[in-house]
This record gives structure tokens, sequence and C-alpha cells, in this order.
């Protein structure tokens, strides 16, 4: 039942998103536990990871490293580009470039294990992303927007330090001592992130409820095209390289899929609640996306 549920996120998050739009009193006055949502999402992320999935970097050091250029070089460019060509305002084009600065999604984990592809390595390549984030994020962002607003690049690093890296180590430090206790109820973490981040969409929908109806058309086709870009530019470069098809749908998946989550506490935090906005619709959508995607892959053979 856990698992039914966790699978059918976009659902819940739609379901939500609409009530939220509908009754934004019901949201806003929560807006103050966006970061610790986003920290407790972080948390169960590292509590159910080992060691071990540290080890797993160093024996495919050259797709991991791919994947994370691809990451940081391809997403960022790609959602700068597409705000500028539905040209999206000003606000809108931060939140663009935040979800396509930040590191991979923890769902791309659970659409790895859907597609068949490889779990262990998707998680790996999650890994090593999310700790380059604290150091790379701020100054992509400021990079490509540097030049239009004011990039707070100093607090966005010990924001990024804070709300990521602190969280994880403390669940990994967890899992470590008291792993036998845990291992048996990772599901459980699973549905506590999912809830949280919907939660975290459904604040920012309420938030935004009377912008929403006048940009929800170009804001969305910017979103869908960058998502696409991101799996498919993923699958293709790494197919150029000769991997596996198998490798290939990890990396697409991974690239494709942000952890927008991070994205929408930075908008909120240092930019503005529009901002926020293509983070928690890129949740929404890339989560769709990622699950038909692997609905066909899990058909095919590798």
């Amino acid at each position: 039942m856990i698992k039914l549920i966790t699978i059918l996120f976009p659902l819940w998050a739609i379901i939500f998103s609409s009530v939220c739009y509908i009754f934004p009193d019901l949201v806003i006055g929560f807006k103050n536990l966006i970061i610790p949502l986003l920290m407790f999402i972080m948390f169960c992320m590292g509590i159910t990871l080992k060691i071990d999935d540290f080890k797993r970097v160093l024996k495919k050091p050259k797709i991991i490293a791919l994947t994370t250029i691809l990451q940081f070089l391809l997403m960022p460019l790609a959602a700068y580009i597409v705000s500028k060509i539905f040209n999206l305002s000003t606000e809108l084009l931060v939140g663009m470039v935040l979800v396509g600065a930040v590191s991979g999604g923890t769902a791309s984990n659970v659409i790895a294990y859907l597609a068949k592809a490889d779990v262990a390595l998707s998680i790996s390549m999650t890994i090593v992303s999310t700790l380059l984030s604290i150091l790379i994020t701020p100054y992509l962002t400021l990079f490509y927007i540097g030049h239009t607003v004011q990039v707070p690049v100093n607090s966005m690093l010990l924001s990024i330090f804070k709300v990521v890296f602190i969280p994880v180590i403390v669940g990994i430090i967890l899992n470590h001592f008291f792993h036998k206790y845990i291992d048996k109820r990772q599901d459980i973490f699973a549905l506590f992130s999912i809830i949280s981040i919907v939660f975290i969409i459904g604040i920012i929908i309420g938030i935004n409820e009377n912008k929403i109806s006048l940009i929800a058309t170009p804001l969305m086709l910017a979103i869908i095209c960058h998502n696409l870009i991101g799996l498919f530019g993923g699958y293709i470069v790494c197919k150029s390289f000769g991997y596996n098809k198998k490798e290939c749908k990890t990396v697409a998946i991974e690239v494709g899929m942000q952890n927008s989550g991070l994205a929408v506490v930075l908008a909120t935090k240092y930019f503005s609640a529009l901002s926020a906005l293509p983070g928690a619709i890129f949740s929404i959508w890339h989560n769709i996306s990622g699950s038909i995607l692997a609905g066909y892959w899990s058909k095919q053979k590798d």
C-alpha cells in the first residue's frame, strides 16, 4: 500500500495543488514550513543511504562524472534558453534557472526502479550531484542571472549546506548505527518525503494563486521542454559514449529529474514567491513524464 501511494505521487500532488489553488487560505499560513520540510526530505534521503552507496561511486567514476557534467551544464543552460524562448518574466526566469542549477532529485531513484534502470547507479549519481550542488548551484545561478538580479552567493552556499548537507549526513549516521531497524522501514521514509513535497507544492500554488492563470500556459510549456531536454539529452549523450541501454536510461532519468524542492526553497528565501512556482510545477511534471517513460522502458528489452 505504501509503495502504491508513493508511485502515485503525481496524482496526490495534482489533487492537493488543485485544492490549494481553489482555497489558498488553507496553506498560505504555512509558508515558514517550506525550509523545515525540505530539510526533513533530505534527512529521509540520508537515512536510507549506506556507506556502500558512496563506495559505488569509485566503481563507475566515468559515467557518474558524465552525468554530473550533464546535470550542471545542460540543465541550467536549457532552462535559460527555454525561458527566453517563451519570454518568461524575470521572476520566472530566476525560478527556471534555479531548477536547472540544482542537483538530481531523489525521485529519480524511484523512477529508475520502475524503468528497470540501474537503481544503485542512480543513487550514486544523486549522492554526487547533491553534495556538489552545495558549491555549484549558487555560482551557476550567479552566472546565468547575476546580470539581471542580485544573487547572494555566500548566503545561498550556507543555506544549501544547512538544508541539504547537514540533514543528509545526520541521516547517514543514524542509518549506520541503526540500519537493522531502519532497513525494514525505508518505505515509510519515502512516504514521509512524498507527503512533505506535496505540501510544499501546495503552499507555493496557494501563494501564487492570483498569478497562475496569467502565466500557466507559457510556464508549463517551458517546464515540459526543459524536462524533455534533460531526459532525451541525457540518453542521447550517454548513448554516444557507448554505454548500454540500462545505463543510458539511468543517466537520462537522473539528468531530467531535478531536486525542485531545493529550487523552491532557494527561490522563496532569496528571490520571490513567484520564482518558486517553476520548481513547484516542475516537481509535479517530472514525476509524470518520468512515470510515463518508465512505463515504456520497463516493457523494452535492454
